[in-house]
């Protein structure tokens, strides 16, 4: 089986990844009953990636016969990964997951990912966190990308610096192409889009924190 990263992009990856501090668990869940096209480069992807740094985990599972544990991570599509912190025995879910292959632009969100749950520190502005610490209502923000968008990256990784600084907000990145019928449904026709709460409110584009934040605030009103 041919490597889907070549040697290069792996020594980049390699030292980026040498910036991490606390060890991170990949909870991958593939489709064995189902036509999956990208389960199985998905998974190849992840296991390149993890086997470049000592501190990063993968575990390989199936959404139909380890339904539970899907279920238990809010993984519903495949393919579908979640990004956890790993402390002894302990696995810290932040909300933050992945529908769809991480390929092209996007890779450099599950890199950034990587980083910042490794580091536990969203490196969101005071006010930001100011206002995910005094959240009451449940979020989700689901980021519509496409592998092409160099835009992407910024609003899937600010959705997921969100999700890791508010245990009340899960957000995932979802790959336009691959739920396409996901994306009708919301009306998505440029990227990003982020959908919030389902359809109460929404962002297009990449948008800095703050009006992220104030469509958020609409959204739950």
């Amino acid at each position: 089986m041919s490597k889907l990263l070549d040697d290069e992009i792996r020594s980049q990856v390699r030292d980026v990844l040498s910036g991490m501090v606390h060890p991170v668990e990949i909870i991958f869940f593939g489709n064995q009953s189902e036509p999956c096209e990208y389960c199985e480069d998905t998974r190849q992807l992840l296991e390149e990636v993890t086997s470049l740094s000592d501190k990063l985990t993968l575990q390989v599972f199936d959404l139909k016969k380890d339904a539970v544990l899907a279920t238990q991570y809010g993984v519903d599509k495949t393919p579908g990964f979640v990004i956890l912190g790993k402390s002894a025995d302990n696995l810290d879910d932040y909300g933050i997951r992945y529908a769809g292959i991480p390929a092209g632009h996007e890779f450099t969100s599950l890199i950034n990912d990587i980083l910042i749950v490794s580091k536990r520190d969203s490196g969101l502005s005071p006010e930001t966190r100011e206002f995910l610490k005094n959240l009451n209502q449940k979020v989700l923000l689901q980021v519509f990308v496409t592998p092409s968008c160099p835009y992407c990256p910024r609003a899937v990784v600010l959705a997921h610096q969100m999700a890791l600084e508010s245990p009340m907000v899960e957000a995932e990145m979802i790959e336009a192409m691959e739920f396409s019928s996901l994306a009708d449904q919301f009306n998505v026709s440029g990227v990003p889009h982020t959908v919030i709460n389902s359809g109460k409110g929404e962002v297009v584009g990449a948008v800095p924190e703050s009006h992220l934040v104030q469509k958020i605030r609409e959204a739950l009103n």
